[in-house]
């Protein structure tokens, strides 16, 4: 064979290898509060400039458990809904809105598990208004719910690069 040859077979096999090359793995801890005292730190500083979508990874209980004690035969899904419905008008006195919510209803790639139960995106005009929001008065009534209904979840703070109009 030639030299050309072998320099060809050499760099496919290098490319396959790439596309063999182990998956990176993410450790991944949902959370119905925040535990990292840095996470905390970070939700008090002004954030980036312009507005901020928050991408909620969701997952409800089997049952809600209110703090409170109180007995109750709604599901997860439907405490937290009851959640949902105060909080999107509160989002939206804050300058926000609510920009996508729905069920997750397959992994099509990569590799978990379990799987969340919803994913919603929400825009806020900045961080400013999130922590404005969730310390308000009319938050903290409607919170019980979010924690009677959510085992866990992941709230990751993005910024636009693409919007559509």
């Amino acid at each position: 064979m030639s030299d050309t040859v072998w320099i060809g077979i050499a760099r496919a096999s290098r490319l396959r290898q790439r596309r063999r090359a182990p998956m990176h793995e993410m450790k991944i801890v949902n959370e119905v509060t925040p535990t990292d005292p840095a996470q905390l730190a970070g939700f008090a500083e002004p954030g980036p400039d312009g507005p901020i979508y928050m991408v909620n990874l969701l997952k409800f209980k089997e049952h809600a458990e209110y703090e409170d004690g109180r007995e109750t035969d709604l599901t997860g899904a439907a405490a937290y809904g009851l959640y949902g419905a105060g909080v999107v008008p509160l989002v939206v006195e804050h300058g926000g809105r609510l920009v996508f919510s729905g069920v997750v209803s397959w992994l099509m790639l990569g590799q978990a598990d379990d799987l969340w139960d919803q994913v919603a995106v929400v825009e806020y005009p900045n961080r400013a208004a999130l922590v404005a929001m969730s310390m308000s008065t009319a938050y903290a009534e409607i919170a019980p719910h979010r924690t009677a209904g959510l085992a866990g979840q992941l709230n990751i703070e993005t910024t636009g690069l693409f919007v559509p109009a």
